[in-house]
């Protein structure tokens, strides 16, 4: 159950970031923006792949999701730090990304 959560949490992140990727100019929505948007729609299939993998396979791809997560925070963070979205909306974010990787390493130590 805990999985589809976590599928649910990162889903609402993506929804959330995309107004974001929007109202950037679009001179870094072509690449920054772009390149979130990537970032958050395969963090979401990978969590997909390792939920319906097994073994070595779901170790793989839980381990790919939670390099995917440590991108999203950095491109979130450089956002912020260019000025491109406010820091509330960056507080917002990182509690957002935050609480999936949580669920995330909670859901990689049962594994084990």
């Amino acid at each position: 159950m805990e999985k589809f959560i976590l599928h649910q949490k990162t889903y609402d992140f993506v929804l959330w970031l995309y107004p974001i990727i929007n109202r950037l100019p679009k001179n870094h929505r072509q690449i920054l923006g772009t390149k979130l948007e990537e970032e958050g729609l395969s963090l979401l299939v990978s969590l997909i792949n390792a939920n319906n993998a097994r073994g070595a396979e779901r170790d793989s791809f839980q381990k790919l999701s939670s390099n995917e997560l440590d991108l999203l925070r950095i491109l979130l963070r450089l956002t912020k730090d260019l000025h491109l979205m406010s820091v509330k909306q960056y507080l917002l974010g990182s509690e957002k990304l935050n609480e999936i990787g949580r669920m995330l390493n909670c859901w990689m130590r049962k594994g084990k």
